[in-house]
Protein backbone atom coordinates (compact mmCIF):
# COMPACT_ATOMS: atom_id res chain seq x y z
CA UNK A 1 0.00 0.00 0.00
CA UNK A 2 2.90 2.18 0.88
CA UNK A 3 4.17 1.76 -2.91
CA UNK A 4 1.15 2.52 -4.26
CA UNK A 5 0.73 5.80 -2.16
CA UNK A 6 3.63 6.86 -3.35
CA UNK A 7 2.75 6.70 -7.19
CA UNK A 8 -0.51 8.29 -6.70
CA UNK A 9 1.16 10.79 -4.85
CA UNK A 10 3.17 11.54 -7.84
CA UNK A 11 0.97 11.41 -10.57
CA UNK A 12 -1.17 14.33 -8.65
CA UNK A 13 2.14 16.09 -8.19
CA UNK A 14 2.52 15.80 -11.92
CA UNK A 15 -1.02 17.03 -12.76
CA UNK A 16 -1.00 19.79 -10.20
CA UNK A 17 2.49 21.04 -12.60
CA UNK A 18 0.67 20.45 -15.53
CA UNK A 19 -2.04 22.60 -14.42
CA UNK A 20 -0.07 25.44 -12.58
CA UNK A 21 3.00 25.22 -14.09
CA UNK A 22 2.01 25.71 -18.04
CA UNK A 23 3.21 28.45 -19.43
CA UNK A 24 6.86 27.34 -17.86
CA UNK A 25 6.79 23.79 -19.71
CA UNK A 26 6.24 25.93 -23.12
CA UNK A 27 9.10 26.35 -25.28
CA UNK A 28 9.62 30.41 -25.03
CA UNK A 29 8.46 31.98 -28.12
CA UNK A 30 11.39 33.36 -30.42
CA UNK A 31 12.12 36.88 -30.67
CA UNK A 32 10.84 38.77 -33.89
CA UNK A 33 13.16 38.28 -37.11
CA UNK A 34 14.57 41.33 -38.24
CA UNK A 35 14.81 41.56 -41.22
CA UNK A 36 17.14 40.53 -43.66
CA UNK A 37 19.36 42.63 -45.40
CA UNK A 38 19.18 42.87 -49.36
CA UNK A 39 21.21 40.73 -50.67
CA UNK A 40 22.82 42.83 -53.62
CA UNK A 41 23.71 46.55 -53.30
CA UNK A 42 25.95 48.42 -54.43
CA UNK A 43 27.54 52.13 -53.93
CA UNK A 44 26.81 55.48 -55.57
CA UNK A 45 30.08 56.48 -57.54
CA UNK A 46 31.09 59.88 -58.31
CA UNK A 47 33.13 60.53 -61.09
CA UNK A 48 33.30 60.61 -65.13
CA UNK A 49 30.70 58.25 -67.34
CA UNK A 50 31.54 57.83 -70.84
CA UNK A 51 29.11 56.47 -73.15
CA UNK A 52 30.48 53.99 -75.58
CA UNK A 53 30.05 52.97 -79.42
CA UNK A 54 30.98 49.79 -80.39
CA UNK A 55 32.14 49.52 -84.27
CA UNK A 56 33.48 46.46 -86.17
CA UNK A 57 37.01 46.78 -87.67
CA UNK A 58 39.72 45.29 -89.62
CA UNK A 59 43.03 44.88 -88.10
CA UNK A 60 45.98 44.92 -90.02
CA UNK A 61 49.42 46.30 -90.95
CA UNK A 62 49.72 49.47 -91.86
CA UNK A 63 50.53 51.68 -95.20
CA UNK A 64 50.41 48.27 -97.53
CA UNK A 65 51.74 49.19 -100.71
CA UNK A 66 53.74 47.92 -103.95
CA UNK A 67 57.33 48.17 -104.92
CA UNK A 68 58.24 48.39 -108.75
CA UNK A 69 61.54 47.53 -110.10
CA UNK A 70 63.87 48.67 -113.27
CA UNK A 71 63.51 46.62 -116.30
CA UNK A 72 65.08 43.21 -116.73
CA UNK A 73 64.42 39.48 -115.35
CA UNK A 74 63.37 38.82 -111.52
CA UNK A 75 66.17 36.72 -110.02
CA UNK A 76 65.39 36.79 -106.50
CA UNK A 77 62.73 37.98 -103.81
CA UNK A 78 62.62 38.69 -99.87
CA UNK A 79 60.55 36.10 -98.72
CA UNK A 80 56.85 36.82 -97.76
CA UNK A 81 56.11 37.50 -94.29
CA UNK A 82 59.93 38.84 -93.90
CA UNK A 83 61.18 42.26 -92.81
CA UNK A 84 63.82 43.74 -94.26
CA UNK A 85 65.84 46.55 -92.38
CA UNK A 86 67.63 49.34 -93.87
CA UNK A 87 70.82 47.98 -96.29
CA UNK A 88 68.80 44.77 -96.72
CA UNK A 89 67.49 43.60 -99.76
CA UNK A 90 64.15 43.64 -101.22
CA UNK A 91 64.45 41.82 -104.69
CA UNK A 92 67.12 41.66 -107.41
CA UNK A 93 66.37 41.98 -111.41
CA UNK A 94 69.55 40.80 -113.07
CA UNK A 95 71.04 39.73 -110.20
CA UNK A 96 71.68 43.04 -109.32
CA UNK A 97 69.81 43.70 -105.46
CA UNK A 98 67.48 46.19 -104.90
CA UNK A 99 68.34 47.80 -101.30
CA UNK A 100 66.09 49.37 -98.59
CA UNK A 101 67.50 52.94 -97.64
CA UNK A 102 65.71 55.18 -94.87
CA UNK A 103 64.28 58.31 -96.51
CA UNK A 104 60.34 59.58 -96.78
CA UNK A 105 60.92 60.97 -100.52
CA UNK A 106 60.57 57.93 -103.01
CA UNK A 107 63.92 57.99 -105.86
CA UNK A 108 63.35 60.35 -108.49
CA UNK A 109 66.57 60.29 -110.27
CA UNK A 110 70.23 59.18 -110.31
CA UNK A 111 72.88 60.18 -107.75
CA UNK A 112 75.66 61.37 -109.54
CA UNK A 113 78.34 64.16 -109.19
CA UNK A 114 77.16 67.37 -111.13
CA UNK A 115 73.47 66.66 -109.94
CA UNK A 116 71.62 69.93 -108.20
CA UNK A 117 71.07 69.96 -104.49
CA UNK A 118 68.06 68.39 -102.83
CA UNK A 119 66.30 66.58 -99.95
CA UNK A 120 66.98 63.31 -101.46
CA UNK A 121 70.83 63.69 -101.31
CA UNK A 122 70.77 64.73 -97.84
CA UNK A 123 68.57 61.21 -96.77
CA UNK A 124 70.53 59.46 -99.31
CA UNK A 125 73.74 60.68 -96.80
CA UNK A 126 71.82 60.09 -93.86
CA UNK A 127 71.30 56.06 -94.86
CA UNK A 128 75.18 56.00 -95.67
CA UNK A 129 75.61 56.96 -92.36
CA UNK A 130 73.25 54.27 -90.59
CA UNK A 131 75.29 51.90 -92.50
CA UNK A 132 78.26 53.32 -91.72
CA UNK A 133 80.09 54.22 -95.13
CA UNK A 134 79.62 58.04 -94.13
CA UNK A 135 80.94 60.64 -91.73
CA UNK A 136 80.57 63.97 -92.84
CA UNK A 137 77.03 65.60 -91.59
CA UNK A 138 74.49 64.95 -94.14
CA UNK A 139 73.47 67.66 -96.20
CA UNK A 140 71.57 68.19 -99.41
CA UNK A 141 74.70 68.39 -101.52
CA UNK A 142 76.48 65.71 -103.84
CA UNK A 143 79.89 66.45 -103.29
CA UNK A 144 83.26 64.23 -102.95
CA UNK A 145 82.79 63.24 -99.58
CA UNK A 146 78.52 61.44 -101.07
CA UNK A 147 80.76 59.82 -103.72
CA UNK A 148 83.35 58.64 -101.43
CA UNK A 149 80.68 57.05 -99.46
CA UNK A 150 78.72 55.30 -102.04
CA UNK A 151 81.89 53.62 -103.33
CA UNK A 152 82.82 52.29 -99.80
CA UNK A 153 78.85 51.02 -99.75
CA UNK A 154 79.02 49.25 -102.90
CA UNK A 155 82.42 47.94 -102.06
CA UNK A 156 81.34 46.62 -98.85
CA UNK A 157 78.17 44.61 -100.44
CA UNK A 158 79.94 43.70 -103.58
CA UNK A 159 78.11 45.85 -106.01
CA UNK A 160 79.88 47.14 -109.05
CA UNK A 161 82.12 50.25 -107.60
CA UNK A 162 80.91 53.40 -109.27
CA UNK A 163 80.38 56.12 -107.20
CA UNK A 164 77.13 56.59 -108.21
CA UNK A 165 73.64 55.28 -108.02
CA UNK A 166 71.44 54.68 -110.77
CA UNK A 167 67.64 55.05 -110.51
CA UNK A 168 65.57 51.71 -109.65
CA UNK A 169 68.71 50.58 -106.96
CA UNK A 170 67.68 51.93 -103.78
CA UNK A 171 64.19 51.81 -102.43
CA UNK A 172 63.44 54.47 -99.82
CA UNK A 173 61.16 54.04 -97.05
CA UNK A 174 60.75 55.48 -93.47
CA UNK A 175 61.77 52.74 -91.65
CA UNK A 176 62.11 48.91 -91.76
CA UNK A 177 58.98 46.72 -94.26
CA UNK A 178 57.67 43.88 -93.92
CA UNK A 179 56.95 41.64 -97.39
CA UNK A 180 53.20 41.14 -97.66
CA UNK A 181 53.47 39.14 -100.62
CA UNK A 182 55.56 39.08 -104.02
CA UNK A 183 53.38 40.22 -107.05
CA UNK A 184 55.82 37.99 -109.59
CA UNK A 185 57.10 35.16 -109.51
CA UNK A 186 61.65 34.53 -109.84
CA UNK A 187 62.41 34.25 -113.44
CA UNK A 188 59.21 36.95 -114.53
CA UNK A 189 60.24 40.25 -116.76
CA UNK A 190 60.72 43.24 -114.88
CA UNK A 191 59.35 46.93 -116.09
CA UNK A 192 59.33 50.24 -115.14
CA UNK A 193 56.32 51.06 -112.84
CA UNK A 194 55.51 47.14 -112.92
CA UNK A 195 54.56 45.95 -109.23
CA UNK A 196 57.16 43.34 -107.96
CA UNK A 197 56.57 43.09 -104.20
CA UNK A 198 53.74 44.11 -101.58
CA UNK A 199 54.71 45.49 -98.34
CA UNK A 200 53.77 47.05 -95.41
CA UNK A 201 55.37 48.95 -92.21
CA UNK A 202 56.01 47.10 -89.17
CA UNK A 203 52.92 49.04 -87.25
CA UNK A 204 49.74 48.10 -87.08
CA UNK A 205 46.26 49.43 -87.17
CA UNK A 206 42.58 48.94 -87.61
CA UNK A 207 40.44 50.13 -90.32
CA UNK A 208 36.67 51.17 -89.45
CA UNK A 209 33.56 52.57 -91.25
CA UNK A 210 31.99 54.67 -89.50
CA UNK A 211 28.59 55.68 -90.92
CA UNK A 212 27.82 59.30 -91.40
CA UNK A 213 25.58 59.42 -88.21
CA UNK A 214 28.73 58.12 -86.56
CA UNK A 215 30.98 60.68 -87.93
CA UNK A 216 31.15 62.85 -85.08
CA UNK A 217 32.84 60.17 -83.48
CA UNK A 218 36.33 60.14 -85.80
CA UNK A 219 37.97 62.89 -84.45
CA UNK A 220 42.06 62.54 -85.17
CA UNK A 221 44.16 62.10 -81.88
CA UNK A 222 40.88 60.70 -79.90
CA UNK A 223 41.93 57.33 -77.63
CA UNK A 224 39.40 54.44 -78.51
CA UNK A 225 39.97 50.59 -76.68
CA UNK A 226 40.25 48.05 -79.09
CA UNK A 227 39.53 44.62 -78.68
CA UNK A 228 41.27 41.78 -80.53
CA UNK A 229 40.44 37.91 -81.01
CA UNK A 230 40.47 36.09 -77.61
CA UNK A 231 38.94 39.05 -75.79
CA UNK A 232 42.46 40.97 -75.04
CA UNK A 233 41.90 44.78 -74.98
CA UNK A 234 43.94 47.01 -75.96
CA UNK A 235 44.30 50.78 -76.52
CA UNK A 236 44.76 52.78 -80.02
CA UNK A 237 44.63 56.26 -81.31
CA UNK A 238 42.56 57.81 -84.60
CA UNK A 239 45.42 58.86 -86.85
CA UNK A 240 43.46 59.38 -89.97
CA UNK A 241 39.76 60.48 -91.02
CA UNK A 242 39.04 60.35 -94.53
CA UNK A 243 36.26 62.09 -96.12
CA UNK A 244 33.00 60.27 -96.99
CA UNK A 245 32.98 57.87 -100.15
CA UNK A 246 30.97 54.92 -100.93
CA UNK A 247 31.53 51.50 -99.50
CA UNK A 248 33.30 48.37 -101.81
CA UNK A 249 31.02 46.45 -103.44
CA UNK A 250 31.10 43.12 -102.54
CA UNK A 251 31.71 39.80 -104.90
CA UNK A 252 27.86 39.89 -106.13
CA UNK A 253 27.73 43.48 -106.97
CA UNK A 254 25.84 44.03 -103.61
CA UNK A 255 22.82 46.49 -103.87
CA UNK A 256 22.92 50.59 -103.03
CA UNK A 257 24.65 50.90 -99.60
CA UNK A 258 24.96 54.32 -97.44
CA UNK A 259 28.17 56.32 -97.75
CA UNK A 260 30.99 55.55 -95.00
CA UNK A 261 33.70 57.45 -93.40
CA UNK A 262 37.07 55.73 -93.20
CA UNK A 263 38.82 55.75 -90.00
CA UNK A 264 42.05 54.38 -89.41
CA UNK A 265 43.14 53.40 -85.71
CA UNK A 266 46.43 52.82 -84.84
CA UNK A 267 48.02 51.08 -82.28
CA UNK A 268 49.52 52.28 -79.47
CA UNK A 269 51.43 49.09 -78.47
CA UNK A 270 52.10 46.83 -81.79
CA UNK A 271 53.52 44.51 -80.15
CA UNK A 272 49.62 43.16 -78.20
CA UNK A 273 48.80 42.49 -81.76
CA UNK A 274 52.15 40.78 -82.67
CA UNK A 275 51.05 37.15 -83.14
CA UNK A 276 47.93 38.43 -85.26
CA UNK A 277 48.10 39.32 -89.16
CA UNK A 278 44.66 39.87 -90.08
CA UNK A 279 41.68 39.94 -88.04
CA UNK A 280 38.31 41.19 -87.26
CA UNK A 281 38.35 43.32 -84.55
CA UNK A 282 35.55 45.51 -82.19
CA UNK A 283 36.34 49.14 -81.75
CA UNK A 284 34.95 51.43 -78.78
CA UNK A 285 34.98 54.72 -79.26
CA UNK A 286 33.45 57.27 -76.83
CA UNK A 287 30.55 59.10 -78.18
CA UNK A 288 29.91 61.30 -75.05
CA UNK A 289 31.21 61.93 -71.34
CA UNK A 290 29.91 63.69 -68.19
CA UNK A 291 32.36 64.46 -65.43
CA UNK A 292 32.07 64.61 -62.37
CA UNK A 293 28.56 62.81 -61.50
CA UNK A 294 27.07 60.60 -59.84
CA UNK A 295 25.90 57.27 -61.00
CA UNK A 296 25.00 53.63 -60.00
CA UNK A 297 23.93 50.32 -61.73
CA UNK A 298 20.78 50.51 -64.14
CA UNK A 299 19.35 48.05 -61.93
CA UNK A 300 19.19 50.13 -59.03
CA UNK A 301 16.38 52.19 -60.99
CA UNK A 302 12.63 52.04 -59.73
CA UNK A 303 9.65 52.93 -62.09
CA UNK A 304 7.85 55.14 -59.48
CA UNK A 305 4.10 54.41 -59.74
CA UNK A 306 3.28 57.96 -60.02
CA UNK A 307 5.83 58.78 -63.03
CA UNK A 308 9.51 58.45 -62.78
CA UNK A 309 12.10 56.76 -61.22
CA UNK A 310 13.86 56.47 -58.15
CA UNK A 311 15.95 54.00 -55.75
CA UNK A 312 16.00 52.36 -52.59
CA UNK A 313 18.54 53.42 -50.56
CA UNK A 314 19.40 51.13 -47.58
CA UNK A 315 19.56 53.36 -44.42
CA UNK A 316 22.82 53.88 -42.42
CA UNK A 317 23.26 51.07 -39.51
CA UNK A 318 19.89 50.38 -40.26
CA UNK A 319 18.38 46.74 -42.26
CA UNK A 320 15.57 49.14 -43.22
CA UNK A 321 15.56 51.03 -46.83
CA UNK A 322 13.62 53.95 -48.11
CA UNK A 323 12.98 55.22 -51.73
CA UNK A 324 13.93 58.13 -52.93
CA UNK A 325 13.05 59.80 -56.50
CA UNK A 326 16.03 60.49 -58.76
CA UNK A 327 16.23 61.92 -62.04
CA UNK A 328 18.54 60.14 -64.35
CA UNK A 329 20.64 61.51 -66.90
CA UNK A 330 23.41 59.71 -69.13
CA UNK A 331 23.11 55.83 -69.59
CA UNK A 332 26.12 53.84 -70.44
CA UNK A 333 28.17 50.89 -69.64
CA UNK A 334 25.52 49.25 -67.63
CA UNK A 335 25.90 52.23 -65.74
CA UNK A 336 23.32 55.36 -65.13
CA UNK A 337 23.86 58.87 -64.36
CA UNK A 338 21.69 59.97 -61.14
CA UNK A 339 20.74 63.19 -59.13
CA UNK A 340 18.19 63.58 -56.27
CA UNK A 341 17.62 64.97 -52.58
CA UNK A 342 20.01 62.95 -50.16
CA UNK A 343 21.90 61.21 -53.13
CA UNK A 344 25.59 61.51 -52.79
CA UNK A 345 28.98 58.89 -53.45
CA UNK A 346 29.05 55.96 -51.47
CA UNK A 347 25.03 55.78 -50.63
CA UNK A 348 24.84 52.20 -50.74
CA UNK A 349 21.28 51.44 -52.82
CA UNK A 350 19.62 47.94 -53.68
CA UNK A 351 19.96 46.34 -57.10
CA UNK A 352 17.52 43.87 -58.56
CA UNK A 353 19.30 40.53 -58.68
CA UNK A 354 20.32 39.32 -62.28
Amino acid sequence: MRKIWIVAAAAVAVAGLATTGFVLLRPAAAPAAEKPPPRNTAEIVRGDLSEQTLVQGALGHTGERTISGGAGTLTSLAAAGSTVAVGGELFAVDNVPVVLFSGSLPQWRDFALGMSNGPDVQQLEASLAELGYFWADADEVFDENTRVGIRLWQEGTGRTVTGEIGLGEIHFAPGPLRVAAAELATGAPTAPGTAILRVTDLGKSVTVNLKLAQQKLAVVGAAVEIELPGGTKTAGTITAVEPPREPEKDAQGGGDTPPVVPVTVTLDDPDAAATIDRATVRVSFTSETRENVLSVPVGALLALPGGGYGVEVVQSGKRATRQVPVETGLFAGGLVEVSGEGIDGGTVVVVAES
